[in-house]
């Protein structure tokens, strides 16, 4: 009898158990695609031998493939056989996280010296940017952040689940094809004392429309009036003038005004690093105390996150932005992939001139960094891939 009960009891759990199970994920249904993941998909998916790729913002060589920077091959050859295969250690973390605030602050910034910023290394700028969101919503609960319209697609995501709410500011001009300058200073003029706002100090994802130095000075003083915070994502440094220096020249203004600052960094590009994500997220402070106790918490944030980055490539780039020789390989080599970019700016738009087109193409040469704001619709945008076999992001920005 007991035998005949334990067998119908567990032939009606296993049927029970097994009719709940099947329901537990029948209500998710399929994310929204990525609108630049998805490009390459379909690029992939396409067999034609003529296919480009112009939507990942990764720099290419003239067939198409990725560089490998004579820099990262020597820093490579230096860390090859390391025993160091275990988490991220304190020290290699402050090596690559002080290297790092030098090319935002400048190689003898007295925030350097006074040790008035928390930093952390993150999972590329992507991860900067995450941590920043996620300490965002932790010590200013209910706030807001204002964003360029448009900005990097993947920004929204990010800001999103950190459950921030998200607010955009003018900045591209459709008609110009340039910066609406007026309506951008009217929007940091009338939103709340004390906002976030999200900045791109150079190389703008994806319209390639930065403000000039004149006109950063009038952002910052406004900035610094209305109290507003200005968390800037440098993920293109080098990509818009070919000098670190000049392409941090936004951030250092906002800091020279009295600006406190958060800034997430990015080697994937720069460095040809995509892959590994290496970055670095750090906040500017009052003193060195308050960015021990801002420090502490942007590493508890991580812990729980990820608890650490992957350790190669931290060594690749602390090894080269550490050693002079190196590290002045590196600038030249950032200085040749920024002028062959403005190289490739000037050949298409004469390229397009010579076709007698009657459109307007000065906008490709005043924009900057590795993205060019085609001004191209949709529509037109689906024709070049059906019809040519050319991929890019229906907003038409193109690498």
């Amino acid at each position: 009898m007991w035998k005949c009960f334990l067998t119908r009891t567990s032939r009606c759990f296993s049927t029970s158990a097994g009719n709940k199970a099947l329901k537990w994920w029948d209500h998710v249904a399929p994310a929204p695609k990525d609108p630049i993941t998805s490009v390459t998909e379909a690029f992939l998916a396409d067999a034609s031998p003529t296919k480009i790729n112009l939507g990942v913002g990764a720099y290419r060589d003239d067939e198409g493939k990725p560089v490998v920077l004579q820099c990262v091959r020597e820093a490579e050859a230096k860390i090859a056989g390391c025993d160091f295969l275990e988490s991220v250690s304190s020290a290699v973390s402050s090596k690559l996280v002080e290297e790092s605030v030098k090319l935002v602050y400048g190689m003898n910034s007295d925030i350097i010296k006074e040790g008035r910023f928390a930093g952390v290394q993150a999972l590329s700028g992507t991860g900067a940017c995450r941590l920043f969101a996620e300490f965002q919503r932790r010590f200013y609960p209910g706030s807001q952040i204002y964003m360029t319209g448009p900005t990097w697609s993947n920004h929204h995501n990010i800001w999103r689940d950190a459950l921030v709410p998200e607010r955009t500011f003018h900045y591209y001009h459709p008609d110009s094809k340039g910066l609406n300058f007026s309506a951008l200073m009217d929007d940091v003029k009338n939103a709340p004392d004390g906002s976030f706002f999200l900045l791109h100090p150079c190389a703008h994802n994806p319209t390639g429309v930065d403000p000039t130095e004149e006109q950063w000075r009038e952002i910052s003083y406004l900035f610094k009036v209305k109290n507003h915070f200005p968390f800037f994502d440098m993920a293109y440094q080098g990509f818009a003038s070919g000098d670190l220096d000049r392409d941090a020249q936004s951030i250092r203004i906002f800091v020279e005004d009295g600006n406190l600052i958060g800034c997430a960094q990015s080697f994937a590009k720069n460095m040809g690093l995509y892959g590994h994500r290496v970055g670095c997220l750090n906040v500017l402070c009052n003193d060195a105390k308050q960015a021990v106790a801002i420090k502490s918490q942007l590493q508890q944030i991580a812990r729980a996150m990820y608890s650490s980055p992957p350790v190669h490539g931290i060594l690749l780039v602390s090894g080269i932005l550490s050693d002079p020789n190196m590290k002045a390989l590196w600038v030249e080599e950032v200085k040749v992939m920024a002028n062959r970019i403005q190289s490739l700016r000037t050949t298409l738009r004469k390229s397009l001139e010579q076709l007698s087109s009657s459109l307007n193409w000065e906008h490709i040469t005043n924009q900057v960094g590795m993205f060019c704001f085609s001004g191209l619709t949709p529509e037109q945008v689906d024709r070049l891939q059906r019809g040519f076999h050319i991929y890019m992001t229906l907003d038409g920005r193109m690498r």
